[in-house]
Formats: C-alpha cells, structure tokens, sequence
C-alpha cells in the first residue's frame, strides 16, 4: 500500500527541487493570485488532502494565495500509510 505521489504539480509554477515522490519538501515562487494544485498518488486507493494553511482546495482546483508565503499541505492516506508533502509558495508583488 503506497501513500506516496507520483505526480504534484501547482499550475506553471516550477518545484524547487523537481518533483520526486521521495522528497516532501518544496518551494515555488509566483506573482498569480491563484494557481490549480493537481496531485496523482501512487496507488488509485490513496485519498489525498489538501490545505493552503486552513483552507481546503479540491484536487484540481485554484489555491488563492496571500502576498508572502504559503504553506501548502498535501497528505496522501492509504490505510494505515500516511505522507505529507509541504509546498511552500511565495507570492510576490506583480
């Protein structure tokens, strides 16, 4: 049973490091009030969750972000396993 992604991506925006579905830990910077947060997990079983801090966002859909960082959460569950992955985005004036 795998609680792992095998794809995270946030609109346009660049992952620093490149994606891995070893790594928890990302960053990206953007200047777009919004972007679409799409996460595939490993295993079709998997359920995933995602926060932009308190907020939820539907997988898929535009996270609206503040000027700053925001963290973005994505957990994926699959029975007992368990993973968080952490983005965080930094907005910055247009």
């Amino acid at each position: 049973m795998s609680a792992r992604l095998s794809g995270l991506t946030i609109g346009a925006l660049t992952l620093d490091p490149t994606f891995d579905g070893d790594v928890t830990e990302y960053a990206a910077t953007t200047t777009n009030a919004t972007n679409t947060i799409t996460a595939t997990a490993e295993d079709d079983d998997a359920e995933i969750t995602i926060l932009n801090g308190e907020t939820p966002v539907t997988n898929g859909s535009a996270a609206t972000w503040a000027e700053g960082a925001n963290t973005v959460k994505v957990t994926v569950t699959n029975g007992a396993a368990q993973e968080v992955y952490t983005v965080t985005v930094t907005k910055n004036s247009a």
